[in-house]
């Protein structure tokens, strides 16, 4: 298989993996009927395994269905644009930063701790335009609280999925072609 196929199929599988772990937990969350959900540690460990590019693709069409599926028609636009961010970012860092193989865990915390700004930020961003600031500020905890178990359980995740010889060439980016 070559590896350009190789990396659609994978980005194909943290899409749909994505929008699954989005939606198996949720958590209620006040102010803007939100929730808490393991999503974010897939949307993570797509920009690091697949790279910023398609792991924004990937990140944010899988966190998109999600919405689109759990009917928050109005956070389709507003997620496949934050969680996209959030993957790019975390690729963005592990390809600079994440350079041997010590160095990688720390390139994956970075990326969790830009998840916890960049979806705190945009997503108070976006509800203070939609439903005021004082609804906005009131999801701001959850929204910490979702990134947190996101990074934590994307540096547990992290490992496990470096054990798949696929997953490991695309993510230290040694595809070749069959």
């Amino acid at each position: 298989m070559n590896s350009n196929l190789k990396k659609l199929v994978m980005a194909a599988l943290f899409a749909a993996l994505t929008c699954v772990a989005t939606m198996s937990i949720r958590i209620p969350t006040p102010g803007t009927n939100g929730y808490i959900h393991p999503g974010d540690a897939l949307v993570i460990l797509s920009g690091v395994i697949l790279g910023p590019g398609w792991g924004l693709l990937s990140a944010g069409i899988g966190s998109a269905m999600a919405d689109l599926l759990g009917a928050y028609f109005l956070y389709v636009p507003i997620t496949f644009i934050i969680k996209g961010a959030v993957a790019f970012l975390a690729g963005t860092i592990y390809k600079k930063i994440g350079k041997k193989p010590k160095s990688r865990y720390a390139a994956v915390i970075l990326g969790g701790v830009g998840d916890i700004i960049l979806v705190a930020g945009g997503y108070f961003l976006c509800e203070t335009m939609l439903y005021g600031a004082a609804a906005a500020a009131a999801s701001v905890p959850a929204n910490f609280v979702q990134g947190i178990s996101g990074l934590i359980l994307g540096v547990v995740l992290y490992p496990v999925l470096l054990m798949v010889p696929d997953v490991k060439q695309i993510a230290n980016g040694r595809s070749k072609t069959a």
